[in-house]
């Protein structure tokens, strides 16, 4: 099974890897560059599940499947900020695409309010707040909010794990 992941973001591979390991007795996964087609923050289920598709099915190229992962803001009521990040991810074969999520939770009140006021990236403000570089192609910022009881990668595999099962249950899906 040789899949390509539309990302070339470390912990993305790796936990693709570790999920479709688990899956396929044989798997290759590569990470390639692709623009996912949407803001670097996005914000919003629309534009969130747009970049994951967009990852998978621009990713989709020599391999049997292709996996895009795109990380989002997406309103919620009820909550501190209004607003819970959820991972989508996207599998794409060539013929039909997945989806699967993973676990919300909420960013700080003062990184919300960057975001939405300023316009900057979670990831930039997680870096500067934790004084961690690339914290999003390490433990994720999850890591650090949970105090290392979850990390991006194991939070990444749950929505690729979601995403993965049709493949897992092709009859019930009837999955072309």
């Amino acid at each position: 099974m040789r899949v390509k992941v539309g990302s070339q973001n470390p912990v993305k591979i790796k936990a693709a890897k570790n999920v479709l390991e688990k899956i396929y007795k044989k798997v290759e996964v590569k990470g390639v560059k692709v623009d996912p087609g949407v803001p670097d923050q996005p914000i919003g289920l629309e534009q969130t599940i747009k970049g994951a598709i967009n990852r998978a099915q621009r990713a989709y190229k020599d391999c049997d499947l292709s996996i895009g992962i795109e990380s989002g803001l997406l309103e919620a009521p009820h909550t501190l900020t209004g607003y819970i990040d959820l991972q989508w991810c996207a599998t794409y074969n060539g013929k039909t695409t997945t989806l699967g999520v993973s676990a919300g939770f909420e960013y700080p009140p003062k990184v919300i309010k960057k975001v939405l006021e300023e316009g900057k990236e979670v990831g930039d403000i997680m870096d500067k707040i934790t004084g961690i570089k690339n914290l999003g192609e390490k433990t994720g910022a999850i890591a650090v909010l949970t105090r290392g009881l979850l990390d991006r990668t194991e939070n990444t595999e749950q929505c690729i794990l979601m995403a993965m099962i049709p493949y897992l249950n092709p009859k019930l899906y009837k999955l072309r």
